[in-house]
């Protein structure tokens, strides 16, 4: 099953005044450091201050009266859960979150806050999907994938929509666009509305160096599943392969995919704060960092990259800005 433009399509005109449409900005600053226009997607100021409220939404607002009634099972370290549990609240339904037990405190304070109940689990010794999947069978209620899910895909694909006209309208047009690449649910959605709209634009994904199943599938033609021993700063992009559904369309439109470090996250984290005057989480930036470190080259070339997340944990955040990582 893939997601077509025109199921994007739907999915903006179901999130429309519910979803923030966020700011697409340039920094001169960041323009003259690069040699290029670098147009910046907010997804920071999006409601849950990350992209993932737009799949969430359009996927529950789909559910039908008896679905919503029993609810929702999601599984996510942070931003997908936040986004669940506010479609939920909105669309007044109850939503159980299974959240690694380290998971950032802010991320499970925020999906608390918001009216979930919330079941902790041990990501070395458990399944999330089979905590999920046993919770889901004994209440009757739905499980909302976090980005293996064409509903959830077409959602997010609505940045991609919006990215296009706000560019349009300041009389740029995209030789580039970046996303960040966890399991591929921004990027598959992202992807195919820019190069609907824009066929010459060249997309790349953006992952952690230790996380590479993205281009180690691109290499493959098919999904490769990776076995990392590590973590990564990016605790929101550590999926270990790219979505069944996604890949397709991943191997259809992008271009390729680079990896980032976490001492190059961190800095460009840095540069975002002190420059930009941006808070940014890890995984949100890693589009800016392959600008900054030349993995991808913006010189004398329009940029688009999505910073798709600014929930960072705020004791994290202190020390990578005082440089102690």
């Amino acid at each position: 099953m893939s997601v077509t433009f025109a199921d994007i399509e739907a999915a903006a005109a179901r999130i429309k005044g519910h979803a923030v449409e966020t700011p697409l900005v340039e920094s001169p600053a960041l323009n003259d450091r690069l040699g290029g226009r670098v147009l910046m997607k907010l997804e920071t100021l999006q409601r849950i201050g990350a992209f993932k409220f737009r799949g969430a939404y359009n996927r529950l607002v789909q559910l039908t009266p008896d679905e919503r009634t029993r609810g929702v099972v999601a599984f996510s370290s942070g931003n997908h859960a936040q986004g669940v549990a506010l479609a939920a609240k909105l669309l007044g339904m109850p939503a159980l979150i299974v959240m690694p037990a380290d998971a950032p405190a802010m991320k499970v304070a925020n999906t608390r806050g918001y009216g979930a109940e919330i079941k902790l689990y041990d990501r070395l010794k458990e399944s999330r999907e089979a905590i999920a999947a046993e919770i889901a069978s004994s209440r009757g209620a739905v499980v909302v994938p976090a980005f293996d899910d064409p509903h959830i895909i077409a959602g997010q694909g609505t940045v991609g929509l919006e990215m296009v006209s706000q560019a349009k309208a300041v009389g740029a047009a995209f030789d580039i666009v970046l996303t960040p690449a966890s399991g591929g649910g921004l990027m598959a959605g992202v992807s195919e509305a820019i190069r609907t709209l824009s066929p010459k634009t060249a997309f790349w994904g953006v992952e952690p160096a230790a996380f590479d199943d993205l281009a180690l599938s691109l290499a493959a033609g098919e999904r490769v599943t990776i076995h990392p021993t590590g973590r990564s700063l990016c605790d929101a992009l550590e999926s270990p392969a790219p979505g069944v559904i996604n890949f397709p369309m991943l191997k259809k439109n992008l271009a390729g995919a680079v990896g980032i470090t976490d001492p190059e996250v961190a800095e460009a984290m840095r540069y975002a704060f002190s420059t930009l005057k941006l808070v940014v989480e890890p995984g949100g930036i890693v589009g800016l960092a392959a600008l900054l470190t030349g993995k991808v080259e913006a010189k004398g070339k329009t940029v688009g990259i999505v910073l798709s997340g600014g929930n960072v944990d705020p004791e994290l955040f202190a020390r990578v800005i005082r440089g102690e990582i």
